[in-house]
This record gives C-alpha cells, structure tokens and sequence, in this order.
C-alpha cells in the first residue's frame, strides 16, 4: 500500500538549533563566571555575550542575517568569540579564515564562499584590504584603535556596536542549517569550503563531553590551537563555552610564555598538537613551573609514544589522542578520559559515529574490508559536513553510500579501536614496498638527539621513491646524520629505514602546529643520493 506524502512525516518539521545558544545559554546560567583569560584580564561569561549581542545588532544594522555569509580574518582573542557567536546568533553562516592566508587567497575564499561581508583584526588587514577590495566586500575591523589615534579609513566594530540596539535573541534555524563553512588545506588544488550544520556543531560537543572529555566549569583549558580551525572551535572554544569553563586565549604559541600561562591560571587541561608537546618538553628544561594539569588532549597528526610518554611524566598528565578531519566537525574518534588510554591507536569512535575500513584502491564505490584489515578508514554519523561548498561532484566523490572517505588508511580493531597508519597520498612507495611515514617517524621519535622529525619520499629513478627524513636536534645536539640513519635502520625492516637524513633548524608548519609534509619533497629533491 503506497503511503501518502505527509508534511510531519516526510517534511523538515519544526525543530530549531543554534550554535550559538553554546554561548548564550552559559552566559545565562553562569554570568559570573570567567569564560576567557587574555592578556592579564579576564572576561566573564555575562560580559562576553554581551559584548556579542552588540556586535550582532551592529552586523544586524548592515543587513546581515539568515543564511548571509560573514568572513572573518580574526586571530585568538576575545574578538574571535564576539564575532563567531555574533554572527551565528544572527542565523548566519560563519567563514573563519586561514590567518597565514595572502591576500590572493584570502580573495579566493571570499568569492568561492560568495561572502557578504569581512571581519578582520587589525593586524590581518595589510592581507585583508587588497582580497576585499578585489572581491568588492564591505570591510569591518576590530582592534583597529579609534579613528584620532590611526588615519585607516575602515570602520570600526566596536564603534558601531556601541551605537546599535543589541540582538534581544538568537535568530533560531533549522538544525541542519549551515552554520560554518571551513575551508581544507588545499594540499591538492583549490580549497574547499567544507559547510558544517547547527547540528553537528552542537552534537559534536555534547557527545565528545558526555562519553569522551571530562570537563566542567572549574576547568582551565588551554586556548592556543587557532581558533579559525575546527579542531580550536569545537575541542577547545566551542566544548569549553558549552560546560562554562574558562580558555586561556593565547594568539601565538611560545612555549615558555604558554608554560608560564598554564602555571599563572592553574590550567587543568591541555589540548594541543604533537609540535606543541615538543615544545613544552623544551620549555620544562627551562622552567621548574608545573600546572596542576588533571590530562592533555591531542589530534591533528599522531603523537610518538616518546613524547606522550614524557609529557605525561614531566607535567603529571595523561594524554588522550583523538583522530577527525574538517569534513567530520571534526571528531571521529578518542581515547575517551574514562577509559585506560591505549597509545599509539585514535580511540574508539564517538558516541553516533561509525568507523570501518574500505578497499583504498576502488575510488568508485564502498567496499568495506573485513575487521583488522588495513585499508582506507570511512566515517558515517551526525558529525558529517553536509557537502563541499558549489563543488557537487567533489561532495558525492568523498561520500560514498553515505560513507565519506577519509584518505586516511588505518584498521579499525577489537573493540572498534582505530589506528592511523597514514595519509594514502603520504604513503611512499619503495620498490613496490609500501612505507608508512607515521611509523619510521615513531622511531625518530626514540632517538635521544633528535627533537622532532618528518619523514617523506623524493622521486628516485631507480627506486621508485626514496625515503628521506627532516630532523630538528635537541639543544647543543651534535650527532651527525649517519648516526640518525644507523639508528632507524636498526629498528625498521631494510626497505623502511630513511636513507637520507636532512638536519634543519626547523621544519615547515602550518598555524594550528601540523608540520608541512607535502613542501619537504620539493625542499629536499635536489639533495637526493
């Protein structure tokens, strides 16, 4: 029998969701409390989305609203927060972008997103002014100082927020309105606007703190992952502001200032990449400071035990490891807080997410591979983007039966453990022996002089490709790149050890801490034996 359609059975209903009410809410159930620490002051709660209401009757004022599009060029401090939550407040879609972005890129982004309209910190704007004067974009600036003090001729935020009516209530959407569009790398090609719904923003912050972090508001959290990234928005600002615990905003990381932070207001969770891990072993040689931190959190590349094994010794804090990507919201799984940690794994999936593994050679179809298998992981839950933005067979392409493919190959064990084994496009191929970049530089990790190292093939005639590594050395280190070479060789099958190791002052990174992997190629290319 052949039902008939029905509104309330096969119609998008009723139900409305906002990110912004992550904010909003806290503030009216915690206004005293402090929600951010920058620069020597803090701000409460109450204060902070004040401040947001003002500068979402002053984007109001200029006609933005539902569905309107806002870029904003804004580093980590208060301001991010106004105006994210300004904008989302409004029923508008937030474009957080990139801050190291030139203003060819920056022009890029503005016309791929179709932007109404710019946000961007003073400091961003000598990128900022020429992309938005190319794509023709009205242009706001926030901590630009007041017009007798400076001659820009850019109007300012905080002025015409205080001459605007304050929004008297969030503009309520559907729950899978797009509520972010956040831009990938664009390590092959253009980037691409990944838009992200109300309900996955908030689903993804509810699960994470019911099953994976244990967080609430006497909590202290490290703010220092760039806030413009998802991993910053919704494992630090977004899950912090949700439960009312207060975020030390830092715009730069250094890790001696940040270890001082930490000590100055008693942090008790550190959320980070692995280059920043590195970086606080080196600031504990320095310092005898130790924040009564209760664990860390890591993601963005996969932490070598050495470090997670002496970062928890040196600050007394356990760390968890977690795995997700742009396109997922972006967690997909952790080890959770409340269950023993297993190192060198991502967790088990989030609560509502599925993880398998599919065959990585069949790109036009979902083949899923049987458990334990190696093979490329996919992911299906509510934490999925709902597609790449004007770009529909890039979307279809990446979700596949409702299985969006991560790229990323790795097994999904006992007890849906997932491991990350490496990126396919990082994956070297030597001799027709497959080597995994992530597992040679684990063992780098266990040498004694080196400090950090990435590992990547160069093109090689007779080989295929050559295995090459990029190693930063321990303070006053003088071990040669022979030794370095004789030590992986050692503790890796013939075909995996790097036969070239390159020793630099530093590697190339991204803001968020990721190092560059795709330039050492091109960096290193003519070095090759």
């Amino acid at each position: 029998m052949t039902k008939r359609p029905d509104e309330a059975i096969d119609g998008a209903g009723f139900a409305t969701l906002s990110m912004a009410n992550i904010l909003s809410e806290t503030a009216r159930r915690f206004p005293e409390r402090p929600a951010l620490h920058f620069a020597g002051a803090t701000v409460s709660y109450g204060d902070l989305w004040e401040e947001t209401r003002a500068y979402a009757g002053a984007l109001r004022d200029r006609g933005i609203g539902r569905g309107s599009r806002v870029a904003m060029i804004v580093p980590n401090v208060p301001d991010f927060p106004r105006v994210y939550f300004a904008v989302l407040s409004l029923g508008a879609v937030v474009v957080p972008i990139h801050l190291l972005f030139k203003a060819r890129e920056i022009e890029y982004v503005l016309q791929d997103s179709e932007a109404d309209l710019v946000v961007a910190a003073a400091p961003m704007l000598g990128e900022a002014v020429p992309a938005t004067q190319a794509a023709g974009l009205p242009l706001l600036t926030v901590l630009q100082p007041s017009p007798e003090e400076t001659d820009l001729p850019y109007q300012r935020l905080e002025e015409e927020a205080a001459a605007a009516e304050p929004l008297d209530r969030n503009v309520q959407v559907h729950p899978t309105d797009a509520a972010t569009i956040l831009y990938t790398s664009g390590t092959t090609g253009q980037p691409k606007g990944a838009v992200v719904s109300h309900v996955s923003g908030v689903e993804q912050v509810h699960c994470s703190l019911i099953d994976a972090f244990d967080l609430g508001p006497d909590d202290v959290v490290f703010g220092g992952l760039p806030l413009f990234h998802a991993f910053g928005q919704m494992a630090v600002m977004n899950m912090s502001f949700r439960c009312g615990a207060s975020i030390i905003l830092l715009p730069v990381f250094d890790p001696d200032e940040v270890l001082a932070q930490l000590d100055s207001y008693r942090a008790t969770v550190f959320t980070a990449v692995p280059t920043m891990y590195v970086g606080m072993l080196e600031a504990a040689k320095r310092s005898g400071a130790r924040p009564p931190l209760r664990y860390a959190v890591s993601g963005g590349a996969a932490l070598p035990e050495p470090v997670l094994e002496e970062f928890s010794s040196v600050y007394g804090a356990q760390v968890h490891e977690g795995y997700g990507l742009t396109e997922t919201a972006p967690t997909v799984s952790f080890n959770s807080i409340y269950q023993p940690i297993r190192p060198g794994t991502a967790g088990r999936p989030i609560w509502g997410v599925d993880v398998a593994v599919a065959d990585p050679h069949q790109e036009d179809e979902i083949r899923l591979l049987a458990p334990g298998d190696l093979g490329e992981l996919v992911v299906r839950g509510h934490n999925l983007m709902k597609g790449y933005l004007g770009r529909p067979e890039a979307s279809q392409a990446a979700v596949q039966d409702g299985w969006f493919r991560t790229g990323d190959l790795g097994t999904v064990g006992e007890h849906d453990v997932v491991t990350i084994v490496d990126r396919k496009k990082d994956m070297i191929i030597r001799n027709g022996y497959n080597v995994y970049p992530t597992e040679v530089e684990a063992v780098l990790a266990g040498h004694p002089d080196v400090a950090m190292g990435s590992v990547f093939g160069v093109s090689h005639p007779a080989h295929g490709q050559e295995v090459h590594a990029a190693v930063v050395l321990e303070e006053s280190s003088r071990v040669d790149p022979d030794s370095i070479v004789a030590y992986v060789k050692e503790r890796v099958a013939a075909y995996k050890y790097p036969r070239v190791v390159h020793i630099v002052d530093e590697l190339p990174m991204g803001p968020s801490g990721k190092i560059r992997k795709r330039e050492l190629p091109e960096m290193f290319a003519p070095a090759q034996r």
